[in-house]
């Protein structure tokens, strides 16, 4: 009879070890996920377009290094040039657009202006207002709040537009592109 006792007693704290051991491992394994999850989110909210898809990586690589060169060299003369280098502005009406989104109705309201090389160029463009109104309306409806919300976003999207729009002119060539209003709700 005592030795079943004793026996019953040491079974007994081997199981309330072994439900902390068991209680240890799924805590760690819980803020496993919970770190993977939250560095996850962060690389995909942070927007950086560096990922290289393996079909093409060449391609993609010589893609993303001009478009860094490009915008290096625009934050340097953006900097650097004082307001009597600034070319002719052309503006264009305001734009109203939904920004793309999965949960709620956000849209933006901007207006904006073109440096533009020469005044010839003013003429093409009056001609083409429609076609480069449809352009712009597209880039800015297919960009998320995150992707247009910060400084760095908000100069992706004015190199695209003046590559869009450069692509389509002829007579000269779009210098910059200025948002003089600005208004997320």
């Amino acid at each position: 009879m005592a030795e079943e006792k004793k026996g019953a007693e040491e079974s007994a704290p081997k199981e309330k070890k072994s439900s902390n051991m068991l209680m240890i491992i799924i805590i760690v394994i819980l803020v496993l996920i919970i770190v993977i999850g939250a560095v996850v989110a962060v690389l995909l909210m942070n927007g950086d377009s560096g990922a290289v898809d393996a079909t093409a990586p060449q391609a993609k690589e010589r893609t993303i290094s001009q478009t860094k060169n490009r915008t290096m060299q625009n934050a340097t003369i953006d900097n650097t040039r004082s307001l009597s280098d600034i070319g002719v502005l052309y503006p264009l009406d305001t734009f109203t657009v939904n920004l793309k989104s999965d949960s709620d109705r956000r849209y933006l309201k901007t207006t904006i202006s073109l440096e533009l090389e020469g005044k010839e160029l003013s003429a093409e463009l009056d001609a083409k207002t429609a076609v480069l109104r449809d352009r712009i309306i597209r880039i800015l409806s297919s960009k998320t709040l995150g992707e247009i919300s910060s400084k760095k976003g908000k100069q992706k999207v004015s190199e695209q537009i003046m590559n869009t729009l450069n692509a389509m002119i002829t007579d000269g060539r779009i210098k910059g592109v200025y948002f003089t209003e600005f208004v997320i709700q």
